[in-house]
């Protein structure tokens, strides 16, 4: 793993955001391939703190993955409530 594993975030309650990197490491996956399901709508849309700063919420990354880990679509669906 990189210089920032899981059990850091898991003892970080202030870390509530994700740059990829550490998104990617928190899902178990390369950087390469976090973006590869980005691009192709298969994780949830970031939060941007700047138009250059892509976050991923950690509550909504643990939800999503809870849920069975739907495409961005079906995961908007879901937290909306609709059908």
């Amino acid at each position: 793993m990189g210089a920032m594993d899981t059990a850091k975030i898991r003892k970080d309650p202030e870390k509530l955001a994700l740059p990829p990197k550490d998104a990617a490491e928190l899902l178990g996956i390369s950087r390469a391939q976090f973006f590869k399901l980005h691009a192709a709508g298969k994780l949830p849309a970031p939060v941007y703190l700047g138009t250059r700063a892509p976050r991923w919420l950690v509550a909504e990354l643990r939800d999503w993955l809870a849920a069975g880990a739907p495409d961005r679509a079906a995961w908007q669906r879901l937290r909306r409530g609709a059908p």
